[in-house]
Parts: C-alpha cells; sequence; structure tokens
C-alpha cells in the first residue's frame, strides 16, 4: 500500500451484516480505488436501536461475511467492540488519528441515511477534522440535511473528484454512486421473527451462524 494511500473505516451494528453492506462497499472500494477497508462494528452506537446480538456474535458474522469476499481488501478492528461505553465515532477517530499520524488519508464510511443524522451524533460535524466521509447511496434518501447552515457545511466539503481523497488526510465529503440496494439489518430480523427466507440476502456462511445461534428467533431458517 502506498503511503498516500486512503485508510477507510466502515462503521455500523452490522445486526446482521447482509449484502448489502458487503456490495455498496465494494462499489465504493472500486469507485475511490481503496487499498484497504476496515470494518469498525459498534459497541452500543448512541443514536440507533441497541444491538440485538451480542458483541462477540456481531464480530463473528462480520469475519464469516469478508472471509467469503474474493481478495485480502477488507479487515476488522474491534476496538469499539472493546470498550465498555457507547461508541462515540469522534472518539474513535481521535484515536486513529493519533496512531496513523497527522498525513495519512483517513476515511469514514456511512450511508445517506446516516449523513441526514450526522448533526445530531456527538460532534458529528467534526468528524472531517480527522478523516473525510466516503457516502454511499441509500433508497429513499437524498443528500440533503436538514437545514441552510448544515447544507453550507456540507456543501464546502463536498467533491466530485475521488482522488483528492487520497492527496489531503480530511475534510472531504465525497457521495459515491453506488448500487441502491434494497436490503437492511431490520429487514432481515424482521423476516427470522416472522419466519421468512433470507436465502441471497446475507452470505451463507452468515446464515448458517445464525441458525446455529438461534439469532433473531427461536425458529432461525
Amino acid at each position: 500500500m502506498s503511503k498516500s494511500a486512503l485508510t477507510a473505516f466502515y462503521g455500523g451494528t452490522f445486526d446482521p451484516i447482509h449484502y448489502g453492506h458487503l456490495w455498496s462497499v465494494i462499489s465504493l472500494a472500486r469507485l475511490v480505488n481503496l487499498q484497504q477497508v476496515i470494518f469498525l462494528p459498534n459497541h452500543v452506537p448512541p443514536h440507533q436501536m441497541q444491538p440485538v446480538a451480542g458483541a462477540q456474535q456481531r464480530l463473528t458474522m462480520v469475519r464469516l461475511a469478508i472471509a467469503e469476499l474474493p481478495n485480502s481488501l477488507f479487515t476488522i478492528d474491534d476496538r469499539e467492540l472493546r470498550r465498555s461505553t457507547i461508541s462515540r465515532t469522534l472518539d474513535t477517530f481521535q484515536d486513529l488519528r493519533h496512531e496513523y499520524g497527522h498525513d495519512a488519508p483517513l476515511g469514514f464510511i456511512i450511508g445517506q441515511d446516516s449523513l441526514l443524522t450526522l448533526p445530531q451524533w456527538y460532534c458529528g460535524l467534526a468528524l472531517p477534522d480527522f478523516c473525510h466521509l466516503l457516502v454511499c447511496a441509500r433508497p429513499g434518501y437524498g443528500d440533503e440535511l436538514d437545514d441552510e447552515r448544515n447544507n453550507f457545511w456540507f456543501s464546502s466539503r463536498l467533491t466530485r473528484d475521488p482522488q483528492k481523497l487520497h492527496e489531503q488526510p480530511a475534510g472531504l465529503i465525497y457521495c459515491a454512486e453506488t448500487p441502491e440496494i434494497f436490503i437492511s439489518s431490520s429487514d432481515i430480523r424482521a423476516r427470522y421473527r416472522e419466519g421468512r427466507a433470507c436465502n441471497g440476502l446475507i452470505p451463507p456462511s452468515v446464515q448458517d451462524y445464525i441458525n446455529k445461534q438461534g439469532l433473531y428467533s427461536n425458529h432461525a431458517i
């Protein structure tokens, strides 16, 4: 990996991880020429419902999922799962910036849905001080924030040139034209509760693990 290559972190609860996560990030990696994507599972996210699966179960599912992918682009950082407190993304990227140094290009991969809620995160609008934001498309979501001031914050950082993400350490927002994939973790959990199949929505190894663990229902299929 070249010295100036962008390292991107993909945060989420992954409860469970599914093909929507994987296909989006594979497409993003091609668009941005990423040489490394590091999955960053959340422990206790402050702005979402608490995960159904335990921390180690979600970590195992991410490991199983990326093991099925055809290259070594993807790895895992479990630092947030090792915390006993809530997962604050700003805290994590402050730590990462300290570890990688001031000049290393770092990115945080989020969906359009998360971008729109960023002003409600703990110091969410300060994240570009530490990393770039790489935004994946989500069905039914636009790219405008909730008021004029926040939209100015967004537009002043927006870039259409992915190469710029490799040329400076932080500060930019790139909205990638990734496929809009109609798969969600909440829908998969609902399918398990209702006894409906999830074939084609999650990797087979993750599906087998869910079944063996009895996750999301008493009759995983």
